[in-house]
């Protein structure tokens, strides 16, 4: 089941400038983020990450070099949306946010929209 929306992130071509925008006039403040491999920012509202930033990509024939680069849904109960999408024949793939306990999993809408879906795992 869905729950709230998580986070939407957005590609910049100047950090700087984003966060001149983002944090000066806006109100949000620059967190912590996880040991990601691409450089980036996170922006917070109190103690959440609402807005995550990446560089902008260069143009390519697939796209995907747009400014909006995802949305994020935050979602429980994995293995019932797992299922859900294989017996739609929805691709999709998942993975561990790194330095986490957030598992994501992505697909794309049927107009190209990156979608994230957001699950915070159960300790063991």
């Amino acid at each position: 089941m869905l729950t709230s929306l998580c986070h939407v992130t957005l590609r910049s071509a100047d950090f700087d400038r984003s966060v001149r925008f983002y944090c000066d006039l806006l109100g949000l403040r620059i967190g912590p983020r996880p040991a990601i491999a691409v450089p980036g920012r996170w922006f917070y509202i109190g103690d959440r990450a609402v807005l995550h930033m990446l560089p902008r990509k260069a143009e390519t024939a697939e796209g995907g070099a747009g400014t909006i680069d995802h949305y994020a849904l935050d979602a429980d109960d994995l293995p019932a949306f797992e299922r859900r999408l294989v017996a739609a024949g929805q691709a999709f793939e998942g993975r561990r946010l790194a330095d986490s306990d957030i598992w994501q999993v992505f697909l794309t809408d049927p107009d190209g929209a990156r979608v994230e879906l957001s699950f915070r795992m159960e300790p063991r």
